[in-house]
């Protein structure tokens, strides 16, 4: 069963201390400035939030909530725990490694449709993450939430 969460509260989906370590492990690793990581955090939070309400959607981050995606799956057993709470099951971080795969839609077309499914489940969107100013991200044509609902094999 998914979790009840409106954007005033998705801070409150992780401890402090992990929100704290996100952003600093964001800050360190991709030379980011605090006050960034932290809106990269909490849209990574929101687009979760997002894709576990809208299973098989096949929602893809842009280039910096895909930043904050990559950082918390590297907390693998606070990310399963989160994805369980939040979603009832594990929400698996796909690449399209192949771009002529078939896939829907194309990366605008794609965050466009994410933008619009965080909107439609009452998340906050911090347009700035999500439009770029001046190049397009690999994910626009890459990452995405797996639409399978199933766990993976083994259990993770």
């Amino acid at each position: 069963m998914t979790a009840t969460t409106d954007s005033t509260d998705l801070r409150s989906l992780i401890t402090p201390d992990l929100f704290g370590r996100l952003t600093e492990r964001i800050t360190s690793d991709h030379g980011i400035e605090a006050p960034m990581a932290e809106r990269i955090v909490h849209q990574a939070l929101a687009f979760l939030v997002t894709c576990a309400r809208t299973p098989g959607a096949g929602l893809a981050p842009s280039t910096s909530v895909d930043t904050g995606w990559h950082v918390f799956l590297m907390y693998t057993r606070e990310y399963a725990e989160f994805c369980h709470r939040v979603a009832g099951r594990f929400i698996h971080h796909r690449p399209n490694d192949r771009k002529d795969s078939g896939e829907a839609g194309s990366g605008p077309e794609r965050i466009g449709a994410t933008v619009a499914a965080m909107r439609a489940a009452g998340m906050p969107v911090d347009t700035g993450l999500w439009i770029p100013a001046t190049k397009c991200s690999q994910c626009y044509a890459g990452c995405a939430d797996d639409p399978r609902t199933t766990d993976h094999p083994s259990g993770v």
